[in-house]
């Protein structure tokens, strides 16, 4: 079980509470918050987060090759899921990422928006 996060934020139940998660839901939060958190931006957990935010500074040509390298690397700790794939696309200022995922033999799939 797993509190919702949605913009670096704890979503709202509606009664008061904060929504709470669970299985696959709780799987796609954790994965998105490891992808999306700046790498070693804490400092008691060095290894937590991802290298998404370099993306901006390599050619369009490299970024999905990166993007799939990096999200292996985030989540690397995670046993039960593993990236399968990803791509990357401009839209104005805004850069997205989809991370294709394998979880007990399930293909899922998470889309962010990188901060810039």
């Amino acid at each position: 079980m797993s509190l919702l996060l949605k913009d670096r934020d704890y979503v709202a139940d509606g009664s008061g509470g904060v929504t709470v998660v669970q299985d696959g839901e709780e799987l796609l939060s954790e994965v998105l918050f490891r992808l999306t958190a700046r790498r070693d931006s804490f400092p008691f957990l060095p290894g937590l987060g991802s290298r998404m935010d370099q993306l901006r500074r390599v050619k369009p040509s490299e970024r999905e090759s990166l993007a799939l390298q990096y999200a292996v690397e985030a989540l690397e700790e995670l046993t039960d899921v593993v990236a399968a794939g990803a791509s990357v696309r401009q839209e104005g200022g805004a850069l997205w990422v989809s991370v294709e995922l394998l979880w007990q033999g399930t293909r899922l799939a998470v889309t962010a928006q990188l901060e810039g």
